[in-house]
């Protein structure tokens, strides 16, 4: 059994976010109030950002589609606010930073943060669940949102327990060591409900006839590298209760293939050609977000994804992947390869409800000195025009500058400039 000072690690979750926010800012408490964060104008088939404890607590799922929420419940539905949510996230992260160090605070998401209490606790004189409840109320008088927490004696353990327990506890804490994880974790069923499990993951284990953690544990450790290569000994250390990974290795982490990417899901069927004016409106931006980081690209992926209708067969998607002669930021030698790979790819016969294009392979953007014959002067001009652009959206807003193309009725551009993470602001 572990000592009180060894559950160093906090995982820290701000409740039902988006719509406790929406609750606090109009005075109602979100534990009796039925409110649901989702778009009105999107329809029945749109996904709620957040439902409110209240409604969580008669059955409702934390991110359904609004027809699938239980019939009969009368419940508020009001409009995501993303800037709002940001700005007390902020405000959230400001109050962790008034008590620990920028270094011993990593922001997860929005609504989540890991916190490294080793060094504060004899400062404060508390127990890291004591720690954990102090920060949450001031949290709740600062903001009016619940925070749920996770102990443990690495971040994995301290993330399990604040996704499998705390939720259910009355002090709103949950805490896990090794011991406790194999008596309470190892048989615990979906397997998805692991942090880092995801269902592809798990289809992959029921193979194996895995489907709890303690399964992982029965495989030899060759087996399970031959099916998933490197990612095995993630797998087998968290089978165990095992993260060999500090905060200080999350902060010093430089991913080996940098890329910029860009998808959306479109809010109709699109015919193919239709969903090309969506990707170059997504090309533009990816090609601007290169130029502004000084970067060009080596290659482009781009993927699509079909309308399901029942009875219908066919893939789900397609996708593309496409190495380019040289690394460029060209807008035009970028668009070209992309429309071709499209072409090349996209069912014809088929409506588009989803497309997602990528830049891979980032290189600095001197690398692309070498095209700078022939063809050069053109990736110059290209190259300047991109970075005046730049400068004006930075200066003016996203919808300042934009092409013709933008206001055809299939494009999506504009509307899209005015919105935070693909949501109303």
């Amino acid at each position: 059994m572990a000592r009180e000072e060894d559950y160093r690690y906090l995982a820290i979750d701000l409740k039902s976010f988006y719509a406790s926010v929406e609750c606090a800012d109009r005075g109602l408490d979100p534990f009796t109030t039925d409110l649901v964060v989702a778009d009105p104008s999107r329809g029945e088939g749109t996904i709620c950002l957040a439902v409110s404890p209240s409604l969580k607590a008669k059955g409702c799922p934390s991110r359904p589609r609004v027809r699938e929420i239980p019939k009969g419940l009368r419940y508020l539905k009001v409009r995501p606010r993303m800037r709002r949510y940001m700005e007390v996230s902020s405000q959230v992260v400001g109050i962790y930073l008034r008590r620990f160090a920028p270094e011993d605070v990593h922001v997860y998401s929005v609504d989540e943060c890991f916190v490294d209490t080793a060094p504060y606790l004899r400062l404060y004189g508390m127990t890291p669940r004591e720690l954990a409840w102090s920060l949450m109320a001031e949290v709740e008088r600062e903001t009016r949102v619940s925070a749920t927490a996770g102990i443990g004696t690495n971040l994995f353990l301290a993330k399990v327990a604040l996704d499998l327990f705390a939720k259910h506890e009355e002090d709103r804490t949950g805490a896990l060591d090794e011991e406790a994880f194999r008596e309470r974790v190892w048989h615990h069923r979906p397997i998805t409900d692991i942090w880092g499990i995801a269902s592809g993951t798990a289809r992959r284990l029921a193979r194996w006839g895995v489907r709890d953690l303690h399964g992982v544990t029965l495989v030899p450790p060759p087996e399970l590298r031959s099916e998933f290569g490197v990612r095995a000994d993630v797998l087998i250390d968290h089978a165990w209760g095992r993260e060999p990974c500090t905060l200080a290795d999350v902060r010093s982490f430089v991913p080996q293939g940098r890329s910029i990417g860009n998808g959306q899901v479109l809010m109709r069927d699109y015919a193919p050609e239709e969903a090309l004016v969506v990707l170059r409106e997504m090309v533009d931006a990816s090609v601007l977000e290169l130029v502004s980081r000084g970067c060009a690209c080596s290659g482009v992926s781009l993927w699509c994804g079909y309308s399901w209708r029942a009875g219908e067969g066919g893939r789900p998607g397609d996708a593309a992947d496409r190495r380019l002669p040289l690394p460029t930021d060209s807008r035009s030698a970028i668009w070209d390869a992309v429309a071709r790979a499209w072409r090349e790819v996209a069912d014809p016969a088929r409506a588009v409800r989803r497309v997602g294009v990528a830049l891979t392979g980032l290189v600095g953007a001197e690398r692309s000195q070498a095209a700078l014959f022939g063809p050069g002067a053109r990736q110059a001009e290209e190259r300047e025009l991109a970075s005046a652009e730049v400068a004006v959206r930075r200066r003016f807003g996203r919808a300042a500058v934009f092409r013709g193309t933008d206001l055809r009725p299939a494009a999506t551009g504009l509307s899209r400039a005015a919105q935070v993470g693909g949501h109303h602001e």
